[in-house]
């Protein structure tokens, strides 16, 4: 797989014992998927779905009326949110993202509380409801800082991949959001 920006990805042509190597799109290594653009959409869409089929497993544990909301809560933060945020330090958050995750969240609580989507209630007033603050997408900052710190600590190639400070001259356009971007936000 070549990782590019370019709309078409470049040819590479990799031998092995006279055998051509497939080159590919996508593909996933240790959980995570890793794709050609470089982007993390598709690994966040993917997490969020695997998430949710997790919440419908445990579905009769996370919306039982009989068990405290609070309870139902740490069930949550224990089963669910680690799936939904595994190798969240390595994504890269725009705002379209920031909104879809908010929503994802939403998602959660509003099942966890039965709120049917035809109750036309508010998100503050979900959250009032859940005695509950917006903490997800605080929660992957906090862990994209903490990694960052890691890294600029080391000191080696990984600083200077994440800082993005290399020489040469930058594409034209719009450049990219950076993970640094998102933690000066």
């Amino acid at each position: 797989m070549v990782i590019s920006r370019k709309q078409e990805s470049p040819k590479c042509d990799i031998f092995i014992n006279k055998v051509k190597l497939k080159q590919t799109e996508k593909f996933k290594y240790l959980g995570t998927i890793i794709s050609n653009d470089g982007k993390t959409n598709r690994e966040i869409s993917a997490r969020t779905a695997q998430a949710k089929i997790n919440f419908q497993k445990m579905k009769t544990i996370l919306i039982n009326k009989h068990i405290s909301i609070e309870t139902r809560k740490r069930a949550f933060q224990c089963y669910i949110e680690p799936v939904l945020m595994y190798e969240c330090e390595a994504w890269t958050i725009s705002k379209q993202i920031q909104n879809k995750l908010e929503a994802t969240e939403m998602w959660f609580l509003r099942r966890m509380l039965r709120i049917p989507w035809t109750a036309k209630k508010t998100n503050e007033r979900v959250l009032n409801e859940a005695n509950k603050r917006r903490s997800l997408v605080r929660a992957i900052r906090k862990r994209q800082a903490t990694f960052l710190g890691h890294v600029m600590r080391r000191g080696k190639l990984e600083h200077l991949v994440t800082t993005g400070k290399f020489e040469g001259k930058r594409n034209r356009g719009r450049q990219r959001e950076k993970i640094m971007d998102g933690l000066a936000t």
